[in-house]
């Protein structure tokens, strides 16, 4: 179980559940992956929760706030990205032509970070980590392992986001036919990456989708489905790869679970 205690610029260093149903949302996912939860008061009446493993953090929950609800916000998971200068991320997004949804604000004393949309539409959040780095854990049952966008333009998406983190995207030679599915990479490291647009079903906003590392890809899906999530896709092979799902959890927030094929 590799500790993880920082992040490099560009890497994804947390992801935080917005959900209509915290409580269910905790039996839910500590049931699935097994996470410990440990709830911070956050507000006069709100409550965030931290989901563990081992001691160590690796997500986080909150309760959609009535703006959000009424704004049509839906439950979902929020990608983080790290950086050196939130201020400085957020201003270089928006010359990029981002929307900034929220503008560079201290949490506490764990971190700065603001909230954006890139010009495609999918959110996501910067963090320049003060106290807290993020992810404490990595490469186990319930960890972020791979994150995906989906978008329906592709090509401006993939210039943003190198523009802005330095990402370095490219096509996945190892497709035939190729599927057009393009390849994030952070420095030497492959971190996720961007569909094609007719991967993208017509009725999904723009958005990223977190992939959790489990052990048993079929029966992690088969126990998400016992519990209240809804199959979007099957256990599917990637060969060479392993084996991926792609859910919803009972409140409606879209995640996938992957299971890695063992080295040889």
């Amino acid at each position: 179980m590799p500790n993880v205690d920082s992040h490099k610029p560009g890497a994804f260093c947390w992801v935080e559940l917005g959900t209509t149903d915290q409580n269910a949302a905790k039996n839910f996912y500590g049931s699935l992956f097994g996470w410990d939860v440990n709830d911070h008061p956050m507000g006069p009446d709100g409550v965030y929760t931290v989901f563990r493993l081992h001691g160590r953090d690796a997500a986080a929950g909150y309760t959609l706030r009535p703006d959000q609800k009424a704004h049509g916000v839906p439950p979902h998971w929020m990608l983080y990205v790290a950086v050196e200068n939130a201020d400085t991320a957020a201003k270089r997004a928006a010359d990029l032509g981002a929307q900034v949804l929220a503008p560079a604000f201290d949490v506490m004393d764990l971190g700065r970070m603001a909230v954006l949309q890139d010009p495609t539409g999918a959110a996501f959040c910067v963090w320049q980590a003060k106290r807290n780095p993020g992810f404490g854990v990595t490469g186990e049952q319930g960890t972020v392992c791979w994150s995906d966008l989906n978008t329906r333009d592709q090509s401006r998406a993939s210039k943003f986001y190198t523009d802005l983190f330095g990402w370095k995207v490219v096509a996945d030679t190892d497709d035939k036919p190729s599927s057009g599915y393009l390849h994030i990479q952070n420095g030497q490291e492959f971190i996720g990456g961007i569909l094609p647009a007719h991967f993208v079903p017509p009725n999904v906003p723009p958005h990223w989708m977190p992939y959790f590392l489990v052990d048993n890809c079929d029966s992690s899906a088969a126990k998400a489905t016992q519990l209240g999530a809804r199959m979007y896709s099957e256990p599917t092979t990637l060969e060479d790869v392993g084996r991926f799902a792609i859910l919803s959890d009972p409140q409606g927030a879209g995640f996938a679970i992957f299971q890695a094929n063992r080295k040889q």
